[in-house]
């Protein structure tokens, strides 16, 4: 892969110049080489023809040299130069800046039934209410909630179980609703929660304020309850059981699922994909262990390597394509999103997979001590005794948080284009910087691309769904279009229940 500046070439009759463009060859095909402009336009030719491009011969009656022009990477004839549709094209791709942070997650407790193996937080007993979210916070929390200017707010209410202390989910949507009133801003209410013993009344709130209900789901029952095991070892039927309730008292597409892959869950992804089919989910959310909490502890154990996780996930895509063409819709949400910034001229904005990044950026998270972070991962980092990102506390104003050295580090590696090792990559238009998921794996916000698992994984998952899209016969190819059009619709956040 590699970074070209722009240069200016001048034959006999014709001349043309190149715009900022990167490139690197198709590890299933050598011979060929992807393209891609500054705003992430691409395409694909032979590297013979790359190298006449670059040495100023390739000829500009070309239909490739037309489809270089169309899509930003070359400009020509000179005296037409204007870079007007590139910058659009950025302005596009980069349009989740506008705004400030969309989802603000507030934890409402820390308390929790399961004890994960993978739980990236640390979870505290049913019993131990001195971790919940205090009412005496909430002014100052909606406050705080209110002084960012995005006209979209996603409120994400999560844990531990949210649901074991409802009654402040229930004081803080009531209070983020009323100061709406005079505010005008279109709300989202998420709950992040196992399902668990959720009530009639707890429902009924959630109809009436319009909640999204989010859950995790790693499986068949006997992966589930490996996977995320409670004393009374039925956390599979009981998730099943609230997924089922919540449906009856909410409509069938209130409620999704993750779920969260360790070793054992690595071995089947047709039974994970089968499971999803039949409790009716047509959407699906692969996600590798995080380097957090319990998860970090344990990796020994339930942990694999981000080259073992490829090799599950194209297994899982085959299985997925083909539950789509035997008749049943599901997409994996993943790949929606970078389907979407292959295949449109638009960003999914999700916050993990922004640059600049999402972090503080993208989202707030809000904890139950009144300390302020950057994003989930962040808070994670705390709980295991590092706190060098927390923003600030919920008595301090917005601006002092976005003043904080915690946002000055986390800027120092939130540019993926300006660091080392992406600057140069291909796939770097249509990826993301995440600092803190590289402090947490290697000790440094900037990270060292070249042994980083979020860049092993990303690039992984750009090379395979780009061979699949040119490999794909039709049929398969609109499947893969369709996800790439509703991942726009997607949450900008897709976060585990803890």
């Amino acid at each position: 892969m590699k970074f070209q500046p722009a240069s200016a070439f001048v034959g006999s009759a014709s001349a043309y110049r190149l715009l900022p463009l990167r490139f690197r060859r198709l590890p299933w095909d050598p011979a060929r080489v992807f393209v891609s402009s500054a705003a992430g336009d691409w395409l694909t030719c032979r590297h013979e023809e790359l190298v006449q491009l670059l040495n100023g011969d390739l000829p500009v009656d070309s239909a490739l040299m037309q489809d270089l022009q169309a899509r930003h990477i070359v400009a020509g004839p000179l005296d037409t130069l204007t870079l007007s549709p590139l910058l659009s094209q950025l302005r596009t791709r980069k349009g989740y800046l506008e705004g400030g942070p969309a989802l603000h997650i507030i934890v409402v407790s820390l308390r929790c039934h399961h004890s994960c193996s993978y739980c990236q937080v640390s979870r505290q007993d049913t019993l131990k209410r001195q971790f919940d979210l205090q009412e005496t916070l909430n002014a100052q929390l909606v406050e705080r909630l209110f002084q960012w200017p995005s006209p979209t707010l996603t409120i994400e209410f999560q844990g531990g179980e949210p649901l074991l202390n409802f009654k402040q989910v229930k004081a803080l949507t009531e209070l983020i609703q009323a100061r709406n009133r005079s505010e005008g801003r279109a709300l989202r209410f998420v709950i992040a929660s196992t399902l668990h013993g959720i009530t009639d009344t707890e429902l009924e709130f959630f109809g009436t304020h319009g909640f999204e209900l989010s859950t995790s789901l790693d499986g068949p029952a006997w992966l589930h309850n490996a996977n995320r095991p409670t004393p009374t070892r039925d956390s599979y039927e009981r998730t099943i059981a609230g997924i089922h309730k919540a449906r009856a008292a909410l409509g069938h597409d209130c409620v999704s699922a993750l779920t969260t892959l360790t070793a054992k869950s690595l071995t089947a992804p047709e039974a994970i994909i089968d499971e999803y089919r039949q409790q009716g989910f047509h959407s699906i959310s692969l996600r590798p262990l995080s380097p957090y909490g319990f998860a970090r502890k344990t990796a020994g154990r339930i942990g694999y390597t981000m080259r073992d996780f490829l090799a599950f996930y194209r297994r899982a895509l085959d299985t997925i394509i083909q539950v789509n063409q035997d008749g049943f819709a599901l997409e994996e949400t993943h790949a929606s999103l970078l389907l979407t910034q292959l295949l449109t001229p638009f960003s999914h904005g999700y916050v993990d997979l922004r640059s600049p990044m999402g972090a503080g950026v993208g989202a707030v998270v809000y904890d139950y001590d009144g300390r302020v972070y950057p994003s989930d991962e962040a808070r994670m980092l705390a709980a295991q005794g590092e706190d060098r990102f927390c923003l600030g506390t919920l008595d301090q104003p917005v601006h002092e948080w976005l003043a904080s050295p915690a946002m000055q580090e986390l800027q120092a590696g939130g540019v993926a284009e300006a660091l080392p090792g992406c600057s140069d990559c291909a796939y770097v238009p249509l990826c993301g910087a995440d600092p803190v998921d590289h402090f947490a794996r290697q000790g440094e916000v900037v990270g060292h691309r070249p042994t980083s698992d979020f860049c092993t994984k990303q690039m992984g998952m750009f090379d395979l769904l780009l061979e699949r899209i040119e490999n794909a016969p039709p049929a398969e190819r609109r499947i893969l279009e369709g996800w790439a059009i509703g991942a726009r619709q997607i949450a900008p956040v897709m976060e585990p229940v803890h």
